[in-house]
């Protein structure tokens, strides 16, 4: 194994609603740091040969990978701490262990997207940028530089082919999710873009508007197809049921709207939050939706009449991100308080361990496909992913 060292970035903040503008400021580089797991790991290994061992016979680092040599000429070359996606991080690890901080954004992180293989992930933000990497070992892929302002939301569409964009810029862009190639830019809001989703089978995108709209619109070309009105104030999250037939949006009304996702009809309206609503998630079955809101819950309930099921109080500051695990067991929600706080859903909330790898607040949460891994972005600028179980 590596030896492996991470320099967390250390700066603080005051603590504060996520809504406040700031400058955009246009990111240059990108970059990785692996984790610091060196009290887990064994000794590093030098370049020299150890005592006693022919120098046919060595062992040294090169490039992230452990090179052994024998008696003969052949090299054997063995990765180091690099897994595919599909598989689970070394059991040896404990849960919220930080396997890697990326670094590639120069402002705050407000959204994270796996892609459906797990692979790679999306991240945008305050630099106005969206950077798309490798998720195994942080690996910088492109950077995708459409939007003239910041970065409020990033969505991969479940075939994985392409990814959708919002910003302060009022746009939507989608664009290749290979090579980052432009593909079009729906221009139809006429304010900030705070939320975007893909339906089901990749054919719609919905977008929330900080002027309390919903817009839905035909991922093939960007022809409208209808407007959701029913909020009273900015709408800062949509989400598609798994069926693809309801949508959900949150607002800093404090209500969720649930609505047909076929002609926008409203279906019902749930009041249990007593503050702005910063994100919505369905449950894997489509049976539930889980709210995080800035009155510092965040709140399980029914999606067919909205009926209460559980109130999560763990976080000590308004919650801004929440992310349903693939098997639907787990909801992690990250906040002002710094952290991320990974808790069981089938025991009414009850907190399973809380992720402190943060320097400042969480604006976003992601399980990865496969529920091994969760990756966070804050405004410490950087994405972290870590150890999910």
């Amino acid at each position: 194994m590596c030896n492996v060292n991470d320099l967390l970035l250390k700066r603080s903040k005051e603590q504060g609603i996520a809504e406040t503008t700031l400058p955009t400021q246009i990111g240059q580089r990108a970059g990785v740091e692996p984790a610091d797991r060196s009290s887990q790991l064994p000794a590093p290994i030098t370049a020299q040969p150890q005592r006693g061992i022919s120098r046919r016979s060595f062992m040294l680092r090169l490039a992230g990978l452990t090179v052994v040599g024998a008696a003969g000429s052949s090299l054997v070359l063995l990765a180091c701490d690099l897994q595919p996606a599909a598989q689970a991080p070394p059991a040896s690890l404990p849960k919220n262990t930080t396997l890697y901080t990326y670094r590639g954004h120069s402002g705050a992180v407000y959204a994270v997207a796996w892609s459906p293989d797990g692979k790679r992930i999306a991240s945008g933000g305050n630099d106005g940028t969206i950077q798309v990497w490798d998720a195994v070992d942080g690996g910088h892929a492109f950077t995708y530089r459409g939007h003239a302002d910041v970065v409020e939301a990033v969505a991969w569409s479940p075939d994985g082919k392409r990814i959708a964009s919002g910003s302060r810029d009022q746009t939507v862009q989608v664009w290749d999710a290979v090579d980052g190639g432009h593909v079009y830019t729906y221009r139809g809001h006429y304010n900030i873009v705070k939320a975007v989703a893909w339906s089901p089978e990749s054919k719609r995108i919905a977008s929330g508007i900080i002027d309390g709209t919903v817009q839905v619109w035909d991922a093939a070309d960007g022809g409208h197809v209808y407007t959701y009105h029913g909020h009273s104030n900015l709408v800062l999250s949509v989400a598609w049921s798994p069926e693809g037939k309801r949508i959900a949006s949150g607002s800093l009304d404090s209500t969720v709207q649930v609505w047909d996702a076929v002609d926008g009809g409203h279906l019902y309206t749930y009041h249990g939050h007593s503050f702005g609503v910063k994100a919505v998630v369905w449950s894997p079955d489509g049976r539930r939706i889980a709210s995080a809101s800035l009155d510092s819950t965040v709140q399980v309930w029914d999606a067919v009449d909205g009926g209460h099921v559980f109130i999560y109080r763990g976080h000590t500051n308004g919650v801004l991100a929440v992310a349903w695990s693939p098997k639907g067991k787990r909801i992690a929600s990250g906040g002002n308080d710094n952290t991320v706080r990974v808790w069981d859903t089938t025991h009414g909330g009850r907190t399973c361990f809380i992720y402190h790898g943060h320097a400042d607040v969480v604006e976003a949460v992601g399980w990865s496909p496969d529920g091994k891994r969760i990756a966070s972005g804050g405004d410490d600028n950087t994405v972290q992913v870590w150890v999910a179980g």
